[in-house]
């Protein structure tokens, strides 16, 4: 099937210089309706995107380790409700800053304990430095050596369990660490690292050969190169590589992180046979009943998701595994019940079960995932969708 505006939308942000190369598959449940690579995998050689070539997942892992978690969940390994801090001591008793508190040190005992639940929604009251780099809680998160690389997952939990909470858990959403403490509970609980258990239980069941935590030297040819453009004005034209971030030798050399929060690199056709199996209703990673906490938005009636900066997103939830549109919004091609993330360096998914309709799409400019080509993407797919009946 022929998809003339997405091509021509993703065609104008790679001439515009907001992207490198984009490669996408659009598809349902049993039947592939295209698969295009556009641009350049590397500007600098000359290489044009192929469907082999492999980029950095960063925040589309949480989807992976969410679903390792749920396969444990099956299996009465833990519930929901159980504080983290049963599993992982580090995190039993932790501080949460006072309500308009100016310094790190203005904090007291929290309340409520994390439970596995907040983590799998982002209410724990965990965050990301990067998100607001001047905060006093992001200097603290790099004094703290927090997704330092060279810390293992267990060494992570003790430098967490030392900085003070955002808010008392379960009382609001915010975009953080927590999935990569639910990575460090699939390691306690299943008594395996997380790359062994995601090989095993993951990988292995879909066929995904091409996805690692650090790409192989033989295959690191087929790494796509990464670029960033301005930060205060990332539409400007213009792209320079970026391959040493997040730090030097990022995903082309092992290290003690194994980050469930954005450590993954993979591959076009990979990425797909994941998300196909969730649109097609979970089989062979999950039951159809655990599908509907991946499908249902998880969080307390009135609470959206909402990025630092950005305004609320009213209608769109969060399931215990990615964002969940509870309600559509005019202007916005997103259907009621889509299913969605996206990664620091812009690859996207989306999957409607409603609609058995689902998209991936790779590309590879840090910072960029919130630039205008997703969007556009949308409303061009549902434009051609619509051109086509």
């Amino acid at each position: 099937m022929d998809f003339p505006a997405v091509d021509a939308a993703l065609q104008a942000a790679v001439d515009g210089e907001q992207l490198a190369g984009v490669s996408y598959a659009i598809f349902r449940r049993d039947a592939t309706l295209a698969r295009r690579c556009i641009g350049l995998a590397d500007r600098e050689a000359g290489v044009p995107v192929r469907e082999d070539h492999l980029f950095r997942a960063f925040s589309n892992t949480k989807l992976v380790t969410s679903c390792a978690a749920l396969q444990l969940l099956e299996q009465g390994r833990f519930r929901l409700d159980d504080p983290v801090g049963r599993y992982i001591p580090a995190l039993k008793e932790l501080r949460v800053l006072r309500p308009g508190a100016t310094s790190i040190e203005d904090t007291e005992p929290a309340r409520e304990p994390v439970r596995i639940r907040h983590l799998l929604t982002h209410t724990a009251g965990f965050t990301y430095g990067f998100t607001q780099p001047d905060a006093p809680i992001a200097k603290a998160y790099r004094a703290a050596r927090i997704l330092d690389p060279q810390l293992d997952l267990s060494q992570m939990m003790q430098a967490l369990g030392r900085v003070p909470l955002l808010f008392e858990p379960g009382s609001a959403w915010n975009y953080s660490v927590a999935t990569d403490v639910v990575g460090r509970l699939v390691e306690v609980v299943s008594g395996q690292r997380l790359d062994e258990y995601f090989r095993q239980h993951i990988f292995a069941p879909l066929g995904m050969h091409d996805t690692f935590f650090s790409v192989p030297l033989e295959q690191q040819s087929r790494l796509a190169a990464l670029y960033i453009g301005s930060i205060s004005e990332p539409l400007r034209p213009g792209l320079r590589r970026a391959d040493n971030l997040p730090y030097d030798g990022a995903y082309r050399r092992s290290v003690p992180f194994l980050g469930g929060g954005g450590g993954l690199v993979t591959s076009l056709s990979d990425y797909m046979s994941f998300v196909r199996a969730l649109l097609a209703g979970g089989a062979p990673l999950l039951r159809p009943e655990t599908m509907e906490l991946v499908t249902r938005n998880q969080l307390p009636a009135g609470m959206w998701i909402q990025f630092p900066g950005q305004p609320l997103q009213v209608g769109r939830g969060h399931s215990l595994a990615a964002a969940v549109v509870v309600r559509e919004a005019p202007g916005v091609a997103q259907a009621e019940g889509q299913v969605y993330w996206g990664g620091l360096a812009g690859t996207k998914w989306f999957f409607s079960r409603r609609e058995d309709l689902a998209a991936v799409l790779m590309t590879q400019r840090y910072m960029g995932s919130d630039l205008p080509y997703w969007p556009g993407f949308l409303q061009a797919l549902r434009e051609d969708l619509q051109g086509a009946r």
